[in-house]
């Protein structure tokens, strides 16, 4: 009963999201516009190569040690509850 009200719940908050539309209210331009771009060029070491070379940004890697930490805790929690609840089934608790 619980499952079948938040389900419930659920669809009936998703019934007043708005849907995307591939239709345009303004035609399309025909013209090109025109934009400046610039590449960023990062100078290399003596150890390299004496050219220039273009590279991305390192924006580091993501953390995902609370992500690892928190979903195995759930994990062996959830395992937990199945375990005891077998256990109770059978023992007739």
């Amino acid at each position: 009963m619980l499952t079948a009200t938040a389900a419930g719940t659920l669809l009936g908050a998703l019934w007043f999201v708005p849907s995307a539309n591939a239709t345009q209210d303004s035609p399309a331009r025909t013209e090109p516009s025109v934009q400046a771009t610039t590449q960023a060029r990062v100078t290399t070491t003596s150890a390299e190569t004496s050219t220039d070379d273009t590279r991305l940004a390192d924006t580091g890697s993501f953390d995902t040690t609370p992500y690892v930490v928190g979903g195995t805790l759930f994990l062996t929690l959830g395992a937990g509850f199945v375990v005891y609840s077998v256990r109770r089934e059978r023992l007739g608790f």
